[in-house]
């Protein structure tokens, strides 16, 4: 007999109320748990830092604030001295008055920073000045200013005059009766003599204070557009070429080396304040030019106009380049000596009023200039049966060579003529051996240490807008240490140029 065993209902889930309270927390976590949990958020935090530093754009610090951003900041102090001759029947006002006049009339410039002016009237009854020191009561006698007198003479006489004031730009007014004439020399004097009035002679003082000591004849809305031929690095190349365009009818040579000497030494010696300046020469064969040339009946010669002029240098053909140490930065400017084939000899260069060239050469702004020389006698029947090396004489040499010293002041911003018509007055300069005259060198220097700072500073800007306009830019320690070296040496040169300027030394600062 089975026996039937009751099994049990299986026991209900038990309730929350039943847990055994031994069991649960009674208190809040305590200080180990905040202590393990703000660990672990501050070594995180803590890496953060390694994170960004692993990823950001190193960036150095450039320092431009301070640097010198306003052309008139740059202009310079200018000293003037008038003196004013008089003749027993004419009289001028007082030295006060006249000095009055002259900085009124003169100041407008706006390549001075500050005008001084001191008056002397030196009459034969006597002598007034605002200064003393510059101008010696009756230096007058023993300068004679006359048509008759060599102006060179009365240059080197005032020279030696008013020598102890050589850095003050002198103008002499001596009243005469005569034709007025006005003479610029070659120092920083200039004279004017003839028939004048108080209130002319003050204008015409003023107008070669301002427009020619200050400016060199410049018009006042291009000297900023002014081109000076000097390379970053401060190295200017003289390049000189003579070129034969057919060797087989004749060929030239030249003497370069007597040339430096005597004609181009001087002007690299006067150029030196501004740039490092060398030559060179070579004598190129077979160098046609590119514009095609007509006949003339008139003038029994091929010409060729000024609308040839962009299509004369064959660059395909003539082969310049003489220096191979020339860098990137360094200004080469070439002057070449064209000789014409017996096809096209003789060559002239008819100018747009229908007259020829006097120099029968031309410049190129930013390249250079070309002289075209034809050789004497340049016909068929002049050929030599057997073709020999002919040398260019020294007195067409001599001639060829003043023309690209006119040629380098036309580069350098100057006339290559010594006339100047300002105001409707002439104006006669007394030209120099070293192409420039000393008052024409001081507007170089101006115009050159200027022009250094200004791009030196707009350096400097664009460097700044550009880092600032790229925020991943990288910018590397070596810039800021430059950057930072540029914006000392700006400061230091501005100051060292105003000084060198007031004490009458020029050591113009390249600002590379």
């Amino acid at each position: 007999m089975a026996i039937e065993e009751e099994v049990p209902p299986p026991k209900p889930p038990s309730s929350p109320s039943s847990i055994d309270g031994s069991s649960q927390r009674k208190t809040k976590p305590g200080t180990k748990r905040l202590f393990l949990t703000l660990s672990v958020l501050l070594s995180f935090l803590s890496g953060i830092p390694f994170l960004l530093k692993s990823t950001e754009i190193h960036r150095s610090p450039l320092p431009f604030a301070g640097a010198i951003s306003s052309r008139q900041n740059l202009s310079f102090p200018c000293r003037f001295h008038a003196v004013f001759l008089p003749s027993s029947s004419s009289s001028f006002s007082p030295p006060q008055a006249l000095a009055r006049s002259l900085l009124q009339s003169t100041s407008s410039s706006s390549t001075c920073s500050s005008v001084t002016i001191s008056v002397t009237v030196d009459s034969p009854g006597g002598c007034e000045s605002t200064e003393d020191g510059i101008w010696k009561c009756g230096a007058r006698n023993g300068i004679e200013f006359s048509g008759d007198v060599d102006d060179d003479a009365v240059d080197e006489l005032l020279d030696l005059r008013i020598g102890a004031a050589a850095r003050i730009y002198t103008v002499v007014v001596a009243v005469k009766e005569e034709e007025v004439r006005v003479v610029v020399g070659k120092h920083r004097h200039a004279w004017i003599v003839g028939r004048v009035s108080e209130e002319a002679a003050v204008e015409m003082v003023s107008e070669i204070f301002a427009k020619m000591f200050m400016r060199g004849g410049r018009e006042e809305n291009k000297e900023e557009e002014d081109f000076m031929p000097v390379g970053l690095d401060g190295n200017l190349v003289l390049s000189l070429s003579l070129l034969n365009a057919g060797p087989n009818d004749w060929v030239y040579d030249w003497e370069m080396q007597k040339v430096e000497k005597l004609i181009l030494a001087p002007v690299v010696e006067a150029l030196a304040p501004i740039a490092n300046i060398r030559t060179e020469s070579q004598v190129l064969y077979h160098t046609p030019k590119s514009s095609i040339s007509s006949w003339d009946d008139n003038l029994s010669s091929y010409v060729f106009s000024t609308r040839d002029l962009p299509f004369f240098v064959n660059s395909n053909e003539w082969h310049l380049d003489t220096s191979v140490a020339v860098t990137g930065r360094s200004k080469v400017l070439q002057f070449v000596v064209y000789v014409p084939s017996v096809d096209e000899c003789p060559l002239l260069l008819r100018l747009p009023n229908g007259d020829t060239s006097k120099t029968n050469g031309f410049i190129s702004p930013m390249w250079g200039g070309v002289v075209v020389w034809n050789p004497p006698n340049c016909s068929r029947n002049s050929l030599l049966t057997q073709l020999t090396r002919n040398m260019i004489s020294p007195e067409e040499m001599q001639k060829i060579f003043q023309v690209f010293v006119g040629q380098l002041r036309l580069l350098f911003g100057f006339k290559s003529d010594y006339s100047h018509v300002v105001g409707g007055r002439k104006f006669n300069f007394l030209p120099s051996v070293r192409g420039f005259t000393e008052w024409e060198l001081d507007v170089l220097y101006r115009h050159h240490a200027c022009s250094n700072l200004i791009s030196c500073t707009s350096t400097l800007e664009s460097l700044s807008k550009l880092v600032q306009s790229l925020p991943r830019m990288i910018v590397k320690d070596e810039i800021g240490k430059q950057s930072s070296l540029a914006r000392h040496m700006l400061k230091n040169s501005y100051v060292f140029v105003l000084i060198s300027f007031c004490n009458g030394t020029y050591h113009v600062v390249v600002c590379k």
